[in-house]
């Protein structure tokens, strides 16, 4: 970094910095124009980020190095909406868009308006709120009146603008989707499966868990789009003044203060201009880099949106209309089987390629044997496949006038695939599964992934391609052979590979490894993979039964008088260990030095007996650490109020349906004083 003689120096050069990003940004997320190459902005962002670390009193609130982000926000706390965000009405029907336009021209009686049409985005509504130029504030939609915080987050997004640009209003607030474009979804998620985490299924799901991360940093990583469709500002006489009296100037105008805009806005006189640009979009829809659903269509004129009003829920001088999903038909070529984790059996149809929504889909889950025996499915079928807006396809039927004469029908396979053992089928369930959990390879390598996720034992360095590696090399075959591991063993392995492992990642996998071993007793019995047994199950009969010696000596009617676990799951756990190559790998696992003891000790049993439903955000408390309290006093937590629910546990900005179903069912509310007074302060 450049050595600055005086503060006075580092201060401009942090205000030359900020400004020539900021023109960096802009033009490229605006205007798609590159003005400078990625390394070359790297190396400005780093040099300002830098100097702010050096001289923290210039770094200014709308630095574009605050989109890095590196925050943590570990309570999104609840805003009350300054304007309701109403839901629009939908319909998927070109009539109900003529009613929509005969009844506003009836209720407007002559009145001359046009109206605007725009693309329906299909990702996450929020609310900008913007004083004197800056970014104050952005807000999800939630229920309408009250939404999450997300302000953190949203700075990290670079077609949110920090700070405005023109002559912008004082105070008002800018509303619009936040949508994940196909080309960094699909990236995202070719590396959460490098990295053993499941797939997101759509865009829409994706953008809607990146704006609620904790960390910042992480949500910088997910390469967020921003784009404006509403802009609100209080008092009709500045909207005069400004000139901003029709919805389509008013979104001319945020464009012109910094914000992107959708391109494809246009101004709309009549029925036939509304038509004619949904039945373009409805085609063109799958050219865009993103997704949408369907269009909106407003009444251009703002000051005719009071005379219109609103129904409870929707405005009535707007509407959207929704794009049926789309459909194609495309043969059967082979159906394939994959073995899950838990030894599932799931079969794939194999169609011939065919582009649907954007993408060129091939395959296409066949869900179980129940689905193919209930499509009737022959080889070679002609199949009606859908998207909608969903990324992932699904099969809906059968084109039976394309079936080939004498075809076979498809029949579900009774030996695993990968190993050969036959299948079973438990009583009451849908899927078929391979038994031999110990042999299968799918099953064994799902077993290590599941064992080192986040949720289990938390072994981040070690993704499902290197997991591999070590099970083909013959290092690894279940759970306990991880900590036999040595240094020796990983340098140099899969050196021709993305997941290659040198020196430091060797060291890094043996120290992640050796910090495991201080997970709670609950989680090591969760990441041992027992069917049916999840995070709940586990900490439920850890805490039954203290230690992993008293669960293993259990029978299955002391594991069914659990809470919660049933006969089902107790005959899985008792089968598990009763089996001396899972005692074995126990024992192992007990000698490397993992907690198989419940460590959580009893502070009292002062909420014995008692079921808390906790809603709201806490002084004293995180959500978890209130709920880890309520389980160190004996008390058991639900996540949704019933007849067995002895309090509501309630704190600032608690759920209002929650509260409401409380006084209906005559459930007493508990604050976080009055908690902390029963379990004796």
């Amino acid at each position: 970094m450049t050595e600055y003689t005086t503060p006075q120096d580092a201060q401009r050069r942090i205000s030359e910095l900020t400004e020539l990003i900021d023109r960096y940004n802009h033009e490229y997320y605006m205007n798609d124009r590159s003005l400078v190459s990625d390394y070359e902005f790297d190396a400005l962002l780093r040099e300002l980020i830098d100097l702010e670390h050096s001289f923290p009193q210039y770094a200014l609130p709308t630095s574009p190095s605050r989109r890095v982000g590196g925050e943590v926000n570990k309570t999104f706390q609840q805003v009350q909406h300054r304007f309701p965000m109403l839901s629009l009405g939908n319909t998927y029907s070109i009539e109900e868009i003529e009613d929509f336009e005969a009844r506003t021209r009836k209720l407007l009686d002559g009145t001359e308006f046009s109206y605007t049409c725009e693309l329906k985005y299909d990702g996450v509504a929020i609310g900008l709120s913007y004083r004197q130029g800056e970014l104050v504030q952005a807000v999800t939609r939630g229920n309408g009146m009250v939404g999450d915080d997300i302000t953190t987050n949203a700075r990290t997004i670079p077609t949110i603008p920090l700070r405005l640009q023109g002559d912008y209003p004082q105070d008002f607030e800018v509303r619009g989707e936040v949508v994940y474009p196909f080309e960094a979804f699909e990236a995202m998620n070719r590396q959460r499966e490098a990295d053993g985490d499941e797939p997101f299924a759509n865009p829409r799901n994706a953008a809607s868990g990146s704006l609620k991360l904790q960390d910042s940093a992480e949500c910088a990583k997910r390469k967020l789009l921003f784009c404006a469709y509403f802009v609100m500002i209080p008092g009709e006489e500045d909207y005069t003044a400004m000139a901003l009296d029709t919805h389509y100037r008013r979104l001319e105008a945020a464009k012109r203060w910094g914000f992107k805009v959708q391109p494809y806005i246009k101004e709309c006189r009549n029925i036939d201009d509304i038509r004619f640009f949904i039945d373009f979009w409805d085609k063109e829809r799958w050219n865009l880099p993103y997704g949408i659903d369907g269009v909106v269509i407003k009444v251009n004129q703002t000051t005719l949106w009071d005379r219109l009003g609103t129904t409870a829920k929707s405005p009535r001088w707007a509407i959207a209309y929704k794009f049926k999903a789309q459909q194609v038909c495309t043969p059967l070529e082979s159906v394939s089987y994959q073995v899950g984790r838990t030894g599932v059996v799931t079969p794939v149809a194999n169609m011939r390629p065919v582009w649907l929504g954007g993408t060129t889909v091939r395959r296409a889950t066949l869900n179980n044997a129940d689905f193919i025996t209930k499509m009737d499915l022959h080889d070679g079928d002609s199949l009606l496949v859908e998207k909608g807006g969903e990324i992932i396809p699904k099969i809906v039927g059968v084109d039976l006038s394309r079936r080939i004469p004498g075809a076979h029908s498809v029949r579900f396979v009774t030996l695993c695939p990968e190993c050969g053992t036959p299948l079973v089928r438990a009583e009451g369930e849908a899927g078929y599964y391979c038994p031999n959990q110990d042999g299968c390879p799918p099953q064994l390598l799902g077993h290590l992934e599941h064992f080192v996720s986040r949720k289990a034992m938390d072994i981040d360095t070690l993704g499902s391609e290197r997991l591999r590696l070590l099970y083909d090399a013959g290092f690894v075959h279940n759970v306990a052979d991880l900590y036999d591991l040595r240094k020796e063993q990983l340098v140099g392995l899969g050196a021709d590979s993305a997941a290659s492992i040198q020196e430091r990642g060797a060291d890094n996998i043996l120290r992640a490894i050796d910090q495991s071993r201080k997970v709670p007793f609950e989680r090591v019995l969760y990441a041992l993979g027992i069917r049916y047994v999840g995070e709940v199950g586990a900490k439920k009969l850890a805490r039954y039964f203290g230690d992993i010696d008293a669960l293993m000596a259990a029978n299955i009617m002391e594991l069914a008088m659990v809470d919660d676990v049933g006969e089902v799951t107790a005959r899985a756990v008792y089968d598990y260990f009763a089996s001396p190559t899972h005692r074995d790998i126990v024992h192992r696992l007990c000698v490397a030095g993992l907690q198989m003891h419940w460590s959580a000790a009893m502070v009292s049993h002062q909420l014995e007996g008692m079921t808390i439903v906790v809603s709201g955000v806490f002084s004293h408390f995180s959500r978890d650490e209130i709920k880890a309290s309520i389980e160190q006093h004996g008390g058991k937590v639900s996540g949704s109020i019933s007849g067995k629910t002895t309090y509501l546990l309630a704190g600032a900005k608690m759920g209002p349906e929650k509260l409401k179903k409380a006084e209906k069912m005559a459930v007493p509310i508990l604050s976080e004083e009055e908690y902390l007074h029963m379990i004796g302060g």
